[in-house]
């Protein structure tokens, strides 16, 4: 589907008083519920969620996203909603404006799998220096789940912080978000500092018990709130740097030669995002840059995204496809996409990505840049309400294809801070690669 020209980043007009707002509740059947993945062999207390989703959810962004079903308001030349995606919940969004495009089941609360990690970031990234080190200690590494990812951190070794990220991002290593809890006092503190930050994001569905997101009671988010935190994560210039890392060298362990002589060799990681990285079977998509993958026993596979194609900044996230074909979760991540590219102006926003809860009591703020990991939050005008001017509708056929390119990096752009406490996505946030 070919991208969409630049629009203006404005509410759409109302145009009729008859467009009415529908909302499509797909059912699926318990029955098609996946088996455990290799990735999590013990899945914990917390069962894989009913496929039906609640009839009442949080309307947080916006009453029309707590309804169940897909939520769309297409204008009368807006592409229709692509068929064959069979994710639990999803959510298009538009990264710069805060406008949701169309979402399903926003708001239902599912196991995140490593889509969590988003939210660790968020939190402690901003904490240590990146050259700051640490020595690895048998306790660090205690708590890992059985048949954890794994970037392969070693006890007495020592690590810098930059090569503990990108184990985080790069090979989703469970290994490194330990040794980074324990540096931040321990997973419960970390898991205490987490959920703190998801209330202070408004992400109201997002329970952390692990600071890694495995499997565990009670452990829940959603699309909307994931795509909330990956908003309030790019804003940081590491963050956007390591979520798109393709691959990079990571520190091996000390050996000793003949000689007594101590050598350190390194070996090469790789993205696990796929559409970043490309797959058998798979391209790279057009103007990616991150963000993050997940895949449990529970939680099935998970994934939010962020594109960038002809100056316009879209997040999707997609959660726990019921097709369990290889790369499902891509796929469908791939022809939301090119919905969203192809939509964009045509549509009227069915919710927004609300600010954090210090942007709406603060007059101002300070400079994210003199943050540390330049952090700031961002949020957008409120959409225009109702569906004059647009017909809403639910899944119809669409001829999506996946992009081509590697966005090696995103560069030169951050999330501004302006006055009066609004906070809004710089316009150029370029992305290298294209």
């Amino acid at each position: 589907m070919p991208a969409s020209k630049k629009t203006a980043r404005r509410s759409l007009p109302v145009t009729s008083a008859l467009a009415v707002s529908l909302s499509l509740t797909s059912l699926f059947s318990p029955a098609l519920a996946p088996a455990a993945h290799a990735a999590d062999p013990s899945p914990s207390g917390s069962a894989s969620p009913s496929a039906t989703p609640p009839a009442a959810m949080s309307t947080v962004g916006g009453e029309q996203l707590g309804r169940p079903g897909t939520q769309a308001i297409l204008g009368g030349d807006a592409p229709v909603v692509p068929k064959g995606i069979s994710a639990r919940s999803w959510i298009v969004a538009d990264a710069e404006s805060g406008e949701v495009l169309a979402a399903h089941n926003a708001h239902w609360r599912l196991a995140p799998a490593s889509t969590l990690k988003m939210l660790f970031a968020d939190t402690v990234l901003p904490k240590f220096n990146k050259d700051d080190k640490h020595k690895v200690v048998l306790s660090d590494l205690a708590g890992i789940g059985a048949g954890s990812s794994m970037v392969g951190i070693k006890e007495n070794e020592t690590y810098t912080v930059h090569d503990l990220w990108l184990g985080v991002f790069l090979r989703s290593g469970n290994d490194a978000v330990h040794v980074l809890s324990a540096m931040n006092g321990g997973v419960k503190q970390t898991v205490a500092d987490m959920n703190a930050h998801a209330e202070e994001l408004q992400a109201l569905d997002t329970h952390a018990v692990s600071p890694d997101g495995y499997d565990a009671k009670g452990q829940v988010s959603s699309a909307y709130d994931l795509t909330l935190i990956a908003r309030s994560g790019l804003q940081k210039k590491d963050f956007r740097e390591y979520c798109s890392t393709v691959r990079a060298k990571f520190p091996g362990e000390t050996r000793k030669g003949k000689k007594g002589k101590k050598t350190r060799s390194s070996f090469e990681i790789q993205n696990t995002n796929r559409l970043l990285t490309g797959d058998s079977g798979l391209d790279a998509y057009q103007g990616i840059a991150g963000v993050k993958n997940g895949n449990t026993t529970n939680a099935g596979a998970t994934f939010t995204g962020v594109a960038e194609r002809d100056g316009r900044v879209l997040l999707v996230t997609v959660m726990h496809p019921e097709k369990e074909e290889h790369n499902q979760v891509y796929k469908e991540t791939a022809k939301l996409f090119d919905w969203g590219f192809a939509a964009a102006g045509k549509v009227q926003p069915v919710g927004e990505l609300v600010p954090p809860k210090s942007a709406e009591t603060s007059g101002g703020g300070t400079d994210p840049s003199t943050q540390p990991g330049g952090t700031a939050s961002a949020t957008s005008p409120a959409p225009a309400s109702g569906g004059a001017g647009g017909k809403a509708v639910a899944s119809a056929a669409s001829d999506g294809t996946s992009g081509i390119g590697i966005a090696l990096g995103i560069t030169g752009g951050v999330l501004a801070l302006v006055a009066g406490g609004v906070f809004l996505v710089n316009r150029k946030w370029p992305l290298r690669g294209k």
